[in-house]
C-alpha cells in the first residue's frame, strides 16, 4: 500500500492519508503484519516499536502496557499495536491515555478477544460498545476513569465477559450513563470508587449473584444503589457514601459475615437501626 497515488495529470496526491482512521484500521487490519509495517501509512518515529513487537519470536505475550498522550499518537497505530499482542495471544493490557482534549477511542473490534485475561483502561479512553464484546478469558477488568458512550456500552462491554470475576470501577463527574448497571453471573469481586456530584448519574444497579467482596466508596451524592441479588455476599466495606444507605441496601447486606462501614455520626445510627449482623466500624 502506498500513501501518494497519481492522478490524472500525473501528479502524486496522498489519498491514504486522508481516510478515516477507523476505515484505515479496517483495511490493515486485513493486511499481513509484516505488510503493515512498511507501508507509509504508519509514522516514521513509530516504525521502530512495530518491529520490535514483530521479532518478539515468543509465542504468547504475557502483557503489554500503552501509555501514550492523546493526539501524539494515531488511533490506527494504537489499534494495529493492540492487534499485533491479540495475535501474539496476549494475556494482560493496559491501556493509558493522558490528553488535554478529546478521548482515545478504543476500536470497536478489538472488544474481541479469545486469550485476554486482565484488561485496564485508564482515563481518557472512551468506551463504545454498540454490540455484545467477546472476551471469553477475561478475568479482571479495570475501568479507570474512562468515557462511555452510552449506557448500552456498559452492558455490552460486561454481558461479554461471561467469566469475569474481578471488576474494578473509577468515575468522577461524567455525564454519559444515567444508571451504571453491573449484570455479570460470574462476578466474585466488586469495588467502586465514585466522586460523581450526582446532578447526572442516578446510581448504580447490581446483579451478581456469585459475589462475595463488594467495596464502595465516595458515594456522596448518588440516589441510590440497588443489589437486585448478590446471595453469596461474604464480605462488605462501605465508605464515604449519603444518599445510597437506605433500607432496600442494607437488607441486602444481612447476608455478609464482615461488614465494615465508614459513615457520618447520623448515618451511622441508621445503619445500626436497620442492620442486625456483625457490623466492622
Amino acid at each position: 500500500m502506498k500513501r501518494c497515488l497519481r492522478n490524472g495529470n500525473g501528479v502524486n496526491e496522498d489519498r491514504i492519508s486522508d481516510l478515516p482512521e477507523a476505515l484505515l484500521l479496517q483495511i490493515l487490519s486485513m493486511l499481513p503484519v509484516k505488510d503493515v509495517v512498511t507501508t507509509s501509512v504508519l509514522s516514521k518515529p513509530w516504525r521502530s516499536l512495530w518491529k520490535l513487537l514483530l521479532s518478539n519470536k515468543a509465542p504468547f505475550l504475557e502483557s503489554l502496557h500503552l501509555g501514550f498522550r492523546f493526539g501524539e499518537c494515531r488511533s490506527v497505530e494504537v489499534g494495529m499495536w493492540i492487534g499485533i499482542a491479540y495475535a501474539r495471544h496476549v494475556r494482560d493490557l493496559v491501556l493509558h491515555v493522558e490528553s488535554v482534549k478529546g478521548s482515545f477511542i478504543f476500536p470497536t473490534g478489538l472488544y474481541n478477544c479469545e486469550t485476554l485475561e486482565s484488561l485496564t483502561l485508564r482515563s481518557w479512553v472512551l468506551v463504545d460498545v454498540p454490540s455484545p464484546a467477546c472476551l471469553k478469558s477475561l478475568r479482571t477488568l479495570r475501568l479507570e476513569n474512562v468515557d462511555y458512550k452510552y449506557d448500552d456500552s456498559v452492558y455490552n462491554l460486561l454481558s461479554g465477559c461471561p467469566n469475569l470475576e474481578n471488576l474494578v470501577v473509577y468515575r468522577g463527574n461524567l455525564l454519559e450513563v444515567e444508571t451504571f448497571t453491573i449484570a455479570v453471573p460470574s462476578l466474585q469481586r466488586l469495588t467502586i470508587y465514585d466522586d460523581n456530584d450526582g446532578e447526572y448519574c442516578t446510581g448504580y444497579v447490581i446483579n451478581a449473584p456469585s459475589l462475595k467482596y463488594l467495596k464502595i466508596d465516595g458515594f456522596k451524592a448518588l440516589e441510590s444503589c440497588l443489589i437486585e441479588n448478590a446471595p453469596e455476599l461474604v464480605e462488605a466495606t462501605i465508605m464515604n457514601v449519603s444518599k445510597i444507605i437506605n433500607e432496600k441496601l442494607l437488607e441486602t447486606l444481612t447476608s455478609v459475615k464482615r461488614l465494615s462501614l465508614a459513615l457520618s455520626p447520623l448515618e451511622l445510627k441508621f445503619s445500626c437501626n436497620n442492620y442486625s449482623g456483625h457490623l466492622l466500624l
